[in-house]
């Protein structure tokens, strides 16, 4: 299966559909972005632009709302905050300030107007730690 994403005028990603492999088939069975791009034309109209779910062609997987950049030929995420910065090597965003690390099962969220990570004191219990209250919770180890 391969996937395309619909882009308009600004290159915005519109939305992502799946292709069979045959409706992307050359004579010898190959996949061909091309031959992709022309099924999705003649069937939905409109600019196509192939994407990989396992982000091995154009920096990631297209999602709806991205942008595709002919220049670097990669779909870039919305930008999440005024202070970050595009880093060329992955087309994402990167924040002026590393998010802390470690193995400690904290969170942690951006704060524009600081510049800073700000710690959740509302941290999630590790995941094979039992969970009394019956509520969802994702650990991070």
């Amino acid at each position: 299966m391969a996937h395309f994403a619909q882009i308009n005028e600004e290159g915005i990603v519109q939305r992502v559909i799946v292709v069979s492999d045959s409706d992307t088939a050359d004579s010898d069975g190959n996949e061909v972005e091309s031959i992709g791009v022309e099924f999705c034309k003649e069937l939905l109209g409109g600019e196509w632009i192939q994407t990989s779910y396992n982000n091995n062609m154009r920096a990631r997987f297209a999602g709806i709302g991205c942008f595709y950049d002919v220049t670097r030929d990669a779909f870039i995420r919305i930008k999440p905050y005024p202070s970050w910065e595009l880093d060329e090597s992955s087309a994402d965003w990167v924040p002026p300030v590393p998010m802390p690390t470690g193995d400690n099962g904290k969170r942690y969220s951006w704060n524009e107007e600081s510049l800073s990570w700000v710690e959740h004191e509302d941290t999630l219990p590790l995941r094979n730690e039992e969970n009394t209250d019956n509520s969802t919770s994702f650990g991070y180890n």
